[in-house]
């Protein structure tokens, strides 16, 4: 077994046992923390993989944006652990057999004819000019386009319907209305007043 093969079972085993510490873990900080370890786990396997290009992706965006997202949530909320932790064996058979159904199929699918080593084609020649991520966009763009734009709009909808579910109108709290301000016209906020002029007293 080579060196690449040697650090590849290693950082394997650290993904494994970080995710494990995932969903066991007691305290959400650290359970967020381990994903973290997940993730730049997951990263160091890309490199060996020579997919730098998702590697990066990978630790700038999951690391540098969605982990800090999941940190200060929270850390800011409130979560009730003792609450949470009431309905856990309630929902475990029903956990269980999700997790074995989807342990199951990944076995079908890594284990199925299609990723045999002979029906997979041939890597191209690694020369000084061959770019993986260049390779990448043409595949996603051109094979994938469709699924691309899909999964973009979808996402784009949940961002919609996250912010629509979220802003709700306090009763206790000021705020002006655009399309109020927009449709208003002068006579509804200038009101000319005739006044009789004084006299002055001889």
């Amino acid at each position: 077994m080579n060196i690449e093969g040697i650090l590849f079972y290693f950082f394997a085993a650290i993904l494994l046992l970080a995710a494990l510490r995932v969903i066991t873990a007691r305290n959400p900080v650290h359970a967020a923390l381990y994903l973290v370890l997940a993730f730049f786990t997951a990263a160091a396997i890309w490199m060996l993989l020579q997919a730098e290009f998702l590697a990066i992706v990978l630790v700038l965006v999951y690391v540098g944006a969605v982990m800090v997202l999941f940190l200060f949530v929270v850390m800011m909320l409130d979560i009730n652990l003792d609450r949470l932790r009431e309905g856990f064996w309630s929902y475990l058979p029903l956990g269980a057999t999700v997790g074995a159904l989807m342990a199951v199929e990944m076995v079908m699918v890594l284990g199925g004819k299609y990723f045999s080593a002979q029906h997979l084609p041939n890597p191209p020649d690694a020369s000084a000019a061959y770019s993986n991520t260049k390779e990448l966009g043409q595949i996603l763009y051109t094979h994938y386009v469709y699924p691309f734009e899909l999964a973009a709009v979808i996402l784009l909808v949940a961002i919609v319907a996250a912010i629509a579910l979220t802003l709700r109108g306090r009763k206790d709290s000021k705020h002006q209305d655009p399309s109020k301000q927009v449709g208003v016209k002068r006579a509804d906020r200038v009101r000319l007043v005739s006044m009789a002029s004084e006299k002055k007293e001889s």
